[in-house]
């Protein structure tokens, strides 16, 4: 058998036939699972899948056959035949992978267009062999996204089952919740100290005028959005599925945070409408099945290519009309806004942590004008509510960029620097006795709705108050554990 794909193989790249169809498949399905192997989590629905299908190898087979036709029929054509199939399997092969890679630039497509001429005047005698040379990329490429693919889908869903019925809890209170979340806003403790060293306390301050509690001291359990709410809204840690290979994104995070999560479960079985209220469309990019009954962002409105291209709200305005039309029933609200973020996330970008430091402060001014439009806006609206300023991570301010943070630090400071976040409550009644157990997102909602039914025995399962990361530099990659439940500063590998 493998002798005889062995000899079909040859006898092929010695053919002078030429194969429109076979031609086009190859020049799109390299560059088809190069894009897929890069960026799975972002594109790992269906109907993505169809369409990348389509894009990348159904039209070449339709543009291709076309061209092959045309050279065929028409005479002003036929001297162009030898450089038709490979000149358009270049072109495709090479617009795809800068399309899906680096993006378009003019300098990228003035070199481009000439290495696609040079190649097709001095490979055209050769274009077969070309052809299996490129197959032999795709699946080099699909058997190294295959061990990805199988492992992370295996564990996919374990992580997410509860260590008790927490999810058949229910409320004896039923506030309207807002957990609003500026992203990468860090926690008073950090923001007045080290690297970050801003007085923040005008803004403190009117947090406590408007009867906000401050949680200082609380911090993420993982460093990036989608690791920490994925997180918060499973109720427990993750560890980011002890991945096998250097993929530091959890698969299908976006659709544990937005589908169908314990949270959600347990806020829907106590008759709640939920709704998400995004600023952009990061948490959406993968087109996940949403399980929150209204979004300001429709599915229809995102691009394919999403990863280059986003969709922007107005958040605020958006939720003032969504509150308007939602007066009755028990509502949740999570509403993100994508600042202050946090700095640069540019590869070697040079010695700019001080300027991006500047940067962050100056977002984070502005965020605390928006923190507070929201406020006063729901405190007039809605006076009995429970409000949840959270945020998901810190802003990494000391480095020069996040990317450092996979670099081995057990510098006190730059490790607090990835993980503070902001914690404020305005507590509808009494604030409950068993707040001071708040330390990290992994036990917020669990904490929150021990709050809400009035049953402390879900306390009983609170998980660790640790945070995680990425090491890829300094020392064998895997995830480590960089702060333990005291708040200490460590540097200890995650077992397996």
């Amino acid at each position: 058998m493998i002798n005889n794909l062995r000899n079909k193989i040859i006898a092929f790249m010695q053919s002078k036939i030429e194969y429109p169809i076979i031609a086009a498949v190859a020049a799109g399905l390299f560059p088809f699972v190069f894009y897929y192997s890069r960026n799975f989590t972002l594109i790992n629905s269906w109907s993505q899948f169809l369409y990348f299908l389509v894009y990348f190898l159904v039209i070449p087979i339709v543009v291709f056959k076309l061209a092959y036709l045309l050279c065929n029929k028409i005479s002003f054509f036929k001297p162009a035949k030898k450089f038709a199939l490979p000149f358009l399997n270049f072109s495709w092969a090479t617009y795809l992978l800068i399309h899906v890679s680096i993006g378009f630039r003019i300098k990228i497509i003035f070199i481009s267009i000439l290495l696609v001429l040079l190649a097709t005047f001095l490979l055209y005698k050769y274009f077969n062999k070309v052809i299996v040379f490129q197959f032999v990329l795709a699946i080099v490429s699909a058997i190294s996204f295959l061990n990805f693919f199988v492992f992370n889908v295996k564990n996919s869903q374990k992580w997410l089952v509860q260590p008790d019925a927490i999810e058949e809890v229910v409320f004896k209170k039923k506030p309207n919740i807002y957990l609003i979340q500026p992203d990468g806003y860090a926690n008073i403790s950090e923001l007045n100290t080290g690297y970050y060293n801003f007085d923040n306390s005008q803004f403190e301050t009117y947090l406590q005028n408007k009867d906000f509690k401050i949680y200082a001291d609380y911090r993420s359990n993982y460093y990036s959005t989608l690791s920490s709410n994925s997180s918060l809204f499973a109720m427990k840690h993750h560890y980011h599925n002890a991945p096998v290979n250097k993929v530091t994104e959890l698969y299908n995070a976006r659709d544990v945070i937005v589908g169908e999560n314990p949270v959600l479960k347990i806020l829907k079985n106590n008759n709640y409408k939920t709704h998400l209220l995004l600023d952009k469309s990061y948490l959406l990019y993968n087109r996940p099945k949403l399980f929150y009954d209204t979004c300001n962002i429709s599915l229809k409105e995102l691009p394919f290519f999403s990863k280059w291209l986003a969709v922007n709200k107005d958040v605020l305005k958006d939720f003032k009309t969504n509150m308007s039309i939602n007066k009755e029933a028990n509502n949740f609200y999570f509403i993100e806004q994508m600042s202050p973020s946090h700095i640069t996330n540019r590869r070697e970008p040079g010695d700019i942590a001080k300027s991006e430091r500047e940067k962050y402060l100056s977002k984070l001014e502005e965020t605390n004008i928006w923190l507070k439009q929201i406020i006063d806006y729901i405190s007039a609206k809605d006076k009995n509510s429970l409000i949840i300023i959270a945020a998901d991570h810190g802003g990494f301010v000391g480095m020069n960029t996040t990317k450092e943070s996979l670099v081995k630090s057990e510098e006190r400071d730059l490790v607090y620097s990835i993980f503070t976040s902001q914690l404020a409550i305005k507590w509808p009644e009494n604030t409950p006795e068993f707040d001071a157990k708040l330390k990290t997102p992994v036990n917020l909602f669990r904490i929150l709705f021990s709050y809400l039914s009035e049953n402390e025995s879900y306390l009983e399962n609170l998980q660790e108050d640790k945070s995680y990361t990425f090491i890829e530099k300094g020392a064998p990659f895997g995830v480590y554990e960089l702060i333990n439940e005291k708040g200490e500063v460590v540097f200890k590998e995650l077992s397996k």
